[in-house]
Parts: structure tokens; sequence; C-alpha cells
């Protein structure tokens, strides 16, 4: 896969949302979404981020959220939020909304991968339980199918050392690994959150998320955003960004004022005001 169109160098310092201009943000055609500390705050959607949702879904936008929260957790939401889809475990795997409430399953690698890798990766998670000093795998690790996730903020708090060792051990055992706000996430393939969003836009509306990624935002908080902060020119991070931007290579083009599903909020509201 060919990279996305190069972008200038991210700012030094955040652009607040308001100077993001009219003329850009009445040309997209839709937005991609992280959930944790993004859509949510303390653990669950926000009356304001459901209703923004809406709001762009009711206004003709795509609606995609991608995140790394295993396909089993994510199941209750992606037929009750205002979603085209919900692409799962870091791009490795899509839940869509059928009619009755049913859900389909889309996968980027196919059976006998999935199981080979999962093998492997339980491997690794009993190796870095047992090697590393109060690391445990997340709580939600039962609906994980295609990665593994230690708690790092959730319930379990991990100090920077210690996030670093797991990161480290996950890449030494040939693994992908990220930090989300709440989780450091480690698989094995070449899925990631820009490769999910290319691989839904193909799946669903048959089209090449490269030749019109000037015409997506995305909205994210922590440094498993980052790969879509750089890929994006209408980057978005929600306030709470600011505790990751020492760790952050490539920040978001913008930062809202409001922290979380507020900030979500604040950033559908100035896409909206340009329609």
């Amino acid at each position: 896969m060919q990279p996305p169109p190069p972008l200038p160098p991210s700012p030094h310092h955040l652009l607040p949302l308001r100077q993001w201009s009219a003329a850009a943000r009445a040309n997209l055609v839709g937005v991609f979404t992280d959930i944790d500390d993004t859509l949510t705050t303390e653990g669950a959607i926000t009356p304001d981020a459901l209703q923004a949702l809406a709001a762009l879904k009711a206004a003709g936008l795509h609606v995609v959220a991608i995140t790394g929260r295993p396909v089993g957790w994510s199941e209750p939401f992606v037929s009750a939020w205002p979603v085209d889809s919900i692409v799962a475990e870091n791009g490795a795997v899509a839940l869509l909304p059928l009619p009755g409430g049913r859900l389909q399953k889309r996968y980027q690698q196919d059976a006998a991968t999935r199981a080979a890798n999962f093998a492997r990766m339980q491997a690794v998670l009993a190796r870095i339980e047992r090697e590393i000093p109060g690391a445990r795998r997340a709580t939600d690790s039962a609906g994980r199918e295609t990665d593994i996730a230690i708690d790092h903020s959730e319930f379990t708090e991990l100090d920077e050392d210690t996030i670093a060792r797991v990161v480290a051990l996950m890449r030494s055992e040939g693994m992908h690994a990220t930090v989300s706000s709440i989780h450091i996430n480690g698989w094995y393939g070449d899925n990631d959150k820009l490769e999910g969003a290319r691989w839904i836009t193909r799946e669903l509306w048959g089209r090449t998320l490269d030749e019109e990624i000037d015409r997506w935002a995305y909205v994210g908080d922590s440094t498993n955003d980052q790969l879509m902060f750089r890929s994006f020119a209408h980057s978005i991070g929600v306030a709470n960004v600011a505790r990751f931007v020492p760790q952050l290579e490539h920040l978001p083009r913008y930062v809202t004022q409001g922290e979380r599903g507020a900030g979500f909020a604040e950033a559908v509201r100035a896409v909206l005001a340009a329609r």
C-alpha cells in the first residue's frame, strides 16, 4: 500500500479549532473517530457525543469509529450508535450493523492466520504477565480475537517505564505495539488504524481513501492515533490529548476546548456549521 499524500510537518503547537477554515470543513464526506476518551467520558458515551454522531449521519456524512477495543466489546455499540461501522482491534476486524439489529463481522486476516496468530499472542500475553511486575491483561481481553491488551490506565495504573517495557517485549516477539489512552495493544499482521480506515472505505463504498483523504476528518486523543494525525489534514485532538503531547511525534492539526465526548461534540459542531 502506498503511503498517504505527504503533509507539511505537524505544527509545534496545537491550533485551536476555530482556525479550521470553513471552506475545508464544507467539503467533508465523513468522519473517522477514536472511541475511548474521544467519544466516551469516564468509560461511557455522553449524550452530547451520541447526539453529535446522529447529527453527522443526518447531514449525510459517513461515520466510522476506529478503536483498539476488542470486537466483542464493540458489538453492543455498533447497532446502538448511529455509525456506518466500528472497526475494532486497531483495524483488524469490522462490525457492520444490519437490518433487524443483526451484525456482520469482516476480517482482514483469514481464519487460519487468525488462529495461528491467536496462539502466538496468548503465549506473549502470559510472558508479559510473568516477567513484568504489575502488568495485567485488560479486563476486556475475553472479547479479543486478533490482538492482546495490557491495562495501563483503565483499572490498573502503570508508570511510563513499565509501559515502555511492555511495548519493548511485544516488539521483541515480532508484534506491532501501540499505546492508547487506557491500554497497550499488541498484534501480528499489517493492520493499524490507517489501514483499517482504508479497508473499510473500500469495503463499504468501493472508494480509495488516499484519493479523498482531504475530504475526511479524524478525531482522537492519544499516541495510538498519531498515524491518523499524521495522515489526515483535518485531524482533531480533543483537549485531553494534551496528556500525550510529550510522547507524540505527530500532533493533530487542531485541538478542541472541550475534553472527551464534549470535545467530539465541539468538533462535529464545527463540521456541520460549514455545511
